[in-house]
């Protein structure tokens, strides 16, 4: 990423810029090029202890582990550089595979094709289900909602993930007496 008085320092003909941040910044330049330098031989710590777990470590464990070592350094600075030099530990979340298609019904058309604009409100209905992971179970949300006015008309919440969801929550703002 580049500086904006980087830029103003490139450009200084044709910029004004408040003198002091502009000097602050030019006399900082030798203590940035230490950090980036000081940074850089950090990172070959942290690949060396990121490639002895395997990649498996992220910036928790690599901190660590470089403690152990005698480094005295901040997991902050840790994550830091890890992000600017692209080292990544293994995510060990287990995902949740929330559709699973019955193979024996048949491919649902997208009506809708892409396409949610529409000129006058009661022509567009749509309706939506989100997973929500909570201990062991989980929760999910539907809701209903008209294409051409964005407020949510209805919504429910349920344990799993069932499409009968989305019908009785759209039942629920078509038939108002049928709400609980």
């Amino acid at each position: 990423m580049r500086s904006r008085f980087q830029f103003v320092d490139d450009h200084r003909d044709a910029y004004e810029v408040n003198r002091s941040s502009y000097y602050k910044w030019l006399v900082g330049a030798e203590a940035r090029a230490v950090r980036r330098r000081e940074d850089r031989l950090l990172a070959e710590k942290i690949r060396q202890v990121h490639g002895e777990s395997g990649g498996a470590y992220g910036s928790p464990r690599v901190t660590a582990e470089l403690r152990v070592t005698g480094l005295r350094v901040n997991e902050k600075r840790v994550a830091r550089v890890m992000r600017a030099f692209s080292i990544t530990g293994i995510r060990l979340r287990r995902r949740v595979r929330t559709t699973v298609p019955d193979p024996a019904t048949t491919q649902v058309p997208d009506l809708f094709q892409r396409d949610f604009t529409v000129a006058e409100p009661g022509r567009k209905y749509m309706g939506d289900i989100t997973y929500l992971p909570s201990g062991t179970a989980g929760s999910s949300i539907s809701k209903a909602e008209e294409s051409h006015s964005s407020p949510i008309r209805a919504a429910t919440v349920s344990p799993g993930l069932r499409t009968t969801q989305i019908i009785s929550c759209s039942r629920a703002w078509t038939h108002p007496e049928t709400r609980a």
